[in-house]
């Protein structure tokens, strides 16, 4: 089934967010972490454990970008979306939690995450609730 309109957007909002972020953290993380006030050092170590996972948001940013076009990894698009952007500020609130209040610029990167993570649950929802039936375990062990 051809993604809507709606899902289409969704898609291409969540994909080129993460994909420009994670390329942003992973070509220019001083930069990047900059813009929030954070400033890095230059240990290889802390730089690489910064980079490894913008790498990987890029990467999700690019499955979710493909999946507009390519029907058969629409499903695992949808979910990387979902979980991206219900993961990052999951994240935020438990630093919150434990840590205090981060800079404003971090609270408006929560808020701008639970925005696109709600977009995409709303245009996924039907086909979520469609695919749920099939991820549940059989009854029967063949």
């Amino acid at each position: 089934m051809k993604p809507t309109m709606f899902e289409k957007s969704a898609l291409g909002l969540s994909g080129l967010t993460a994909l420009t972020i994670g390329a942003f953290i992973l070509f220019a993380p001083h930069a990047f972490y900059a813009s929030y006030g954070i400033t890095l050092g230059y240990d290889a170590s802390l730089l690489s454990e910064l980079r490894a996972p913008g790498a990987g948001l890029a990467a999700f940013g690019l499955l979710m970008l493909l999946g507009i076009r390519q029907y058969e990894i629409l499903p695992c698009s949808m979910v990387a979306a979902v979980t991206i952007f219900f993961a990052f500020p999951l994240g935020r609130l438990v630093g919150l939690a434990v840590d205090g209040m981060p800079s404003s610029s971090i609270i408006g990167a929560l808020v701008a995450e639970l925005v696109i993570g709600a977009l995409s649950l709303l245009a996924f929802r039907r086909r979520l609730r469609l695919a749920a039936p099939r991820l549940s375990v059989s009854k029967s062990a063949n």
